[in-house]
């Protein structure tokens, strides 16, 4: 039995630029919000959408996010036709070939597509913070009578040469492709979730694998190309919440815009548009007496006896009595023993921060930056982390890291 589309999300990314957070994980595997993981956004979009299949493409580190992923139940992506399936680099007889380029890795799955015969492909980013009703986008796609469909949103004139550009005429239709320009004729920022007709997907991807030239990418090869043969390609605006967090200071905002979703746009506790994730199984959490809590968001088995303010408490958190947490995201695991003081930073997953030690500090006009701390690690009493440090080894007692 055909299926009318089906998503394929790459989530081979290294995340280098999130330094200590991704070296032992992959960027999609990374913590958000209290008690999810980037991926949980596009399956939930997935499933949220009415898309019941969907191929994870894992490179990188993908021990932690096979693990989570599982059978695909926390999103009801467990099904006997159709669900979940991490989709590791083909194995081949003299061993496995690499993901040359996000091209190349759908490619090489060209396969798992057709054993479901779709109509419709779509291709998501698995290291993006969105929620997005992809039922309407395949409905635009559909209406256009398009060939390859590009979700974009406007972005501020004097950013866009950061972005890949669709320039569009007053149909939609894409009439030129920039990326990265210097000099932008368009503010339509690409978001890297496309729609293709599986036909003209599927050719042009054995095409690009038969360049010897090419980079086998979406945006430097396959886009072009459509648009050199004049196809039918369309832009769709959208205009709800969507960060790349593909840094250090965007994942410490989209953390922070999640305890403001009036304004930010992005809001955890939509009945509506639930995202879903593997819960941590945890009890409850617990704020002592002559603690404090302020405009936090405290998520299950923490233990608060000291103060939070404005912060995001991943599962099983602990803060003695003494400390002091604000502005920072505190992944799961993480104790903060008494007297220490957390300001304005991000600290990976089961990190002990010892007595009286400080780390990061809030911004000012001489200091600014999000110190950030890699999972596992042990910061020594009154040892004291600068706000711009990134920190992958432990650092003992009294010592200082700028």
């Amino acid at each position: 039995m055909a299926k009318e589309m089906i998503a394929m999300l790459l989530a081979g990314g290294q995340g280098s630029r999130l330094y200590a957070l991704t070296e032992k994980l992959a960027k999609p595997a990374v913590p958000f919000g209290g008690k999810y993981r980037i991926i949980d956004f596009p399956l939930s979009n997935c499933v949220n959408s009415g898309i019941d299949t969907v191929g994870i493409l894992t490179q990188y580190q993908p021990l932690v996010l096979n693990e989570y992923i599982g059978n695909g139940q926390p999103w009801d992506l467990d099904r006997l036709y159709g669900g979940v399936h991490v989709l590791p680099p083909y194995q081949k007889a003299g061993g496995s070939d690499w993901y040359k380029g996000t091209a190349n890795a759908i490619y090489q799955n060209i396969s798992f597509i057709e054993r479901y015969d779709p109509k419709y492909v779509i291709i998501l980013s698995g290291d993006q913070i969105c929620k997005q009703d992809y039922s309407d986008f395949l409905k635009f796609h559909k209406e256009k009578d398009a060939e390859f469909s590009v979700a974009v949103m406007e972005v501020p004139w004097e950013e866009a040469s950061r972005f890949g550009l669709m320039v569009a005429d007053e149909n939609d239709k894409i009439t030129e492709f920039q990326e990265k320009p210097k000099e932008p004729r368009s503010n339509l920022a690409s978001m890297g979730i496309y729609i293709f007709n599986w036909d003209i997907l599927k050719k042009y991807l054995e095409e690009d694998e038969a360049d010897p030239n090419s980079e086998n990418d979406f945006g430097n090869n396959i886009i072009p190309n459509l648009l050199r043969d004049k196809r039918r390609m369309y832009a769709y605006h959208f205009d709800g919440y969507w960060k790349d967090v593909g840094t250090i200071s965007s994942l410490w905002e989209a953390n922070m815009e999640v305890l403001d979703p009036e304004h930010s746009g992005i809001n955890l506790f939509d009945e509506d548009w639930k995202i879903y994730s593997r819960n941590s199984g945890m009890t409850g959490h617990k704020i002592n007496a002559g603690a404090v809590v302020e405009n936090s968001m405290i998520t299950d088995g923490c233990r608060i006896k000291g103060t939070v303010k404005h912060s995001i408490l991943f599962a099983g958190v602990k803060v003695e009595e003494g400390a002091i947490v604000e502005d920072a995201v505190v992944m799961g695991g993480t104790v903060i023993k008494s007297g220490a003081v957390v300001k304005h930073c991000i600290i990976a997953e089961n990190v002990t921060i010892g007595e009286n030690a400080e780390v990061g500090a809030m911004p000012s006009d001489e200091v600014n930056g999000v110190a950030t701390v890699g999972a596992g690690i042990s910061i020594g009493e009154n040892a004291k982390i600068g706000p711009k440090a990134m920190i992958n080894k432990n650092v003992e007692g009294g010592e200082e890291q700028c």
